[in-house]
């Protein structure tokens, strides 16, 4: 069965056989190798390798079991299901604007709606307290997941420019770049050659060619509400039909209330969940958190115990710590000529010439710019939140079709005020919701004022006449960081948690920096390494058991 036909199969019929499942099963006795907790870009890409590799393996996701031909639509209203909408509270200098900009629901997760833009982060995000004296480094560098980038661009056929200007992979990708770009790319591309900045096509995980049995991209252009055609990548459409192949058993439509743990909580056991108001347990061998950055934290401190009374994997008191947006400032202006915004991929052209520290600029790390298109709705509601109404935003709308867009994607520092915590208010699950805090440090406004200026000398010099910026954030990530001392981070390396070593943690939450690129492909190396690891430990006969090494949990990959 071609994997087009498998997609469509199992949309169709796997929903049915998992029901039966969960009304069959006894009440927490069935132990799996490995639980996943979240079918998003990590969780899935999990799923997938371990499974082929012969572990047992039930992923659980909150939301449901998305079907391309019959819930996805060229309607961005009707779209905004896709993203987890759950009330989430928010606090701060620079409340962070939750919902379908930064987080999924249902397999697939975010990667079910997201742009397709595919960076790998470079060397210098891996060591930013070593070279620019703040953050913290990691405790992997580049050369780390270097070989999964490799591995994850070959593995999803990403697009790319035949040479990439900037970082450490200069190319080629293994399937050539998008054509022909839309007309806000082009422009974008004029501007900066006029002030001799360099710009790029942009490497993309949507098809240029066809591949197991999906279409090249036909510029649709609507990436963000789920692409009918298959011709993006999402989790949902490549990893998951691959992974139910080899065995794992997807469990949609079920919310993880509590991680459990033994009697003396040195080890996770499972995980409750609850589907259709009935609770149920999956236990198993290792437990890996791959769910939002915001869920990861609120599911770690609902979970606390007598053991460990701070909540899971919080002896270092930085569970929910250091959470870091980017900064995803929209830049308008507007031309003589029709630019139509929503033609085309939303992002076909890119520029990372303001990556890099520069101190000249009065701030450290840097940015990335992306010739950003938009539809009618978001940019209207962008607008509106900026504080355009009425007649104004009426007229600004009747031209629409005259506008271009850049947006910044602009590194944002940890600071570790900016949190996730537990608020007094419960959910329909009685379970706290979580209070997100944020606020911008001066570096961050100062690298925004400088993207700002920067984007609209751009569009200036293409011949538009700037008119508006929109305050906007995306892109998640921090909250369980990782590092090699127990003190100052919640896992190691490996994603493996200091404190209980059968809990992993593997998502955007064990960033330590947030870098000044769409961060999805470094979560997918990332959890490809991870399975890796996991693997190893299975070939050992150590699967679900610690190594302590110092009091601290190590594990090194042999490969």
């Amino acid at each position: 069965m071609e994997n087009k036909d498998f997609i469509k199969h199992n949309c169709d019929h796997y929903e049915g056989s998992r029901l039966n499942h969960l009304n069959n099963r006894k009440y927490g006795d069935i132990e799996v190798d490995v639980c996943i907790v979240g079918a998003g870009a990590a969780g899935s890409l999990l799923a997938y390798e371990l499974g082929k590799a012969g572990m047992k393996v039930v992923v659980i996701e909150a939301g449901p079991f998305w079907n391309p031909q019959t819930d996805f639509a060229s309607d961005e209203l009707s779209m905004k299901n896709l993203a987890w909408n759950d009330t989430r509270l928010v606090s701060g200098k620079d409340p962070i604007s939750m919902g379908h900009n930064n987080s999924g629901r249902g397999v697939g997760g975010g990667t079910v709606h997201f742009t397709g833009v595919f960076f790998r982060f470079h060397e210098s995000d891996f060591k930013v307290r070593t070279l620019d004296g703040v953050a913290e480094d990691w405790p992997i560098n580049y050369n780390d997941l270097k070989p999964y980038y490799d591995k994850v661009e070959n593995q999803i056929k990403v697009s790319g420019p035949r040479e990439f200007p900037w970082g450490p992979f200069r190319g080629p990708y293994p399937y050539p770049e998008r054509e022909p770009i839309s007309a806000n790319a082009e422009v974008f591309r004029e501007g900066c050659e006029a002030l001799g900045i360099k710009s790029t096509v942009a490497p993309l995980a949507i098809l240029s060619a066809p591949f197991d049995g999906r279409p090249p991209c036909i510029n649709r252009g609507f990436c963000n509400q789920g692409c009918l055609p298959n011709a993006k990548f999402s989790a949902l459409i490549h990893y998951v039909p691959k992974a139910i192949k080899h065995g794992v058993e997807i469990l949609s439509d079920c919310m993880v209330t509590r991680v459990l743990t033994n009697p003396t909580g040195g080890s996770v056991t499972g995980v409750e969940f609850v589907h259709d108001g009935r609770n149920y347990r999956q236990m198993a061998k290792v437990v890996i958190l791959s769910n939002f950055v915001v869920e990861t934290p609120r599911l770690l401190l609902n979970s606390a115990t007598s053991s460990h009374s701070q909540g899971l994997a919080n002896s270092s008191g930085l569970v929910g710590k250091y959470i870091m947006p980017h900064s995803g400032h929209d830049m308008y202006a507007k031309f003589q000529n029709e630019i139509r915004l929503y033609k085309g991929t939303p992002v076909l052209a890119v520029s990372q010439d303001f990556y890099e520290t520069d101190r000249t600029r009065g701030f450290v790390r840097g940015y990335t710019f992306n010739a950003h298109g938009s539809r009618p709705v978001e940019m209207a509601m962008g607008l509106a939140n900026a504080g355009i109404w009425g007649k104004q935003l009426r007229q600004v709308m009747m031209d629409f079709n005259f506008y271009a867009r850049i947006t910044l994607v602009g590194e944002v520092l940890p600071i570790v005020n900016n949190s996730v915590t537990l608020s007094e208010e419960k959910d329909e699950y009685g379970l706290p919701r979580a209070l997100v805090t944020f606020s911008y440090s001066d570096n961050d406004n100062k690298l925004i004022a400088h993207g700002v200026a920067k984007a609209n000398e751009i569009l200036k010099a293409a011949g538009g006449e700037p008119a508006f910026v929109v305050p906007d954030t995306a892109h998640l990530m921090g909250g369980c960081r990782m590092g090699n001392d127990p003190q100052t981070s919640v896992v190691n390396s490996f994603c493996q948690s200091h404190d209980i070593p059968n809990l992993y943690i593997c998502s955007a939450s064990v960033f330590v920096t947030s870098g000044g690129a769409n961060p999805t492909e470094t979560v997918m190396a990332i959890a490809s390494r991870t399975a890796d690891h996991l693997i190893n430990r299975m070939n050992k006969g150590r699967l679900g058991k610690s190594d302590e090494v110092k009091g601290r949990t190590m594990e090194k990959v042999t490969r």
